[in-house]
């Protein structure tokens, strides 16, 4: 079992920036595919980026490229989402998920592929 907890949500003003962590219980966290999606109110979750299990590889949806980072810390167990110059398009729920694979590069970008989810944390973009 897996247990993900979010953080560094919160409400910023469009241009701002934020920093969400997501802090996994994994024994061997760098065994785990990571990735963050995020739902708006009345809409479908949607894929955010994802990263592999070494961090070398990395993927972004077109709405955060450019702009949202995505990094991992396999020593702390934590995996992170930089984003910067956020629009109001950019409000809804964050989560984070995780799931193990056995490869070091792959990536997967359906939420279907992945196994554990976080409770999800709020941004809030005011314009």
């Amino acid at each position: 079992q897996v247990q993900l907890v979010e953080s560094g949500g919160g409400l910023v003003q469009a241009g701002g920036s934020l920093r969400l962590s997501c802090a996994a219980s994994a024994r061997t966290f760098s065994n785990y595919a990571m990735a963050w999606f995020r739902q708006a109110p009345g809409k479908e979750r949607e894929f955010v980026a994802a990263i592999s299990r070494s961090g070398g590889f990395t993927y972004y949806a077109d709405s955060g490229k450019g702009r949202f980072t995505i990094s991992r810390d396999n020593a702390k167990n934590a995996v992170f989402l930089q984003m910067n110059s956020l629009k109001p398009e950019d409000t809804a729920v964050y989560y984070c998920a995780a799931r193990m694979t056995p490869y070091y590069s792959s990536i997967y970008v359906g939420g279907m592929e992945y196994n554990y989810w976080g409770q999800g944390t709020q941004v809030t973009v005011s314009s």
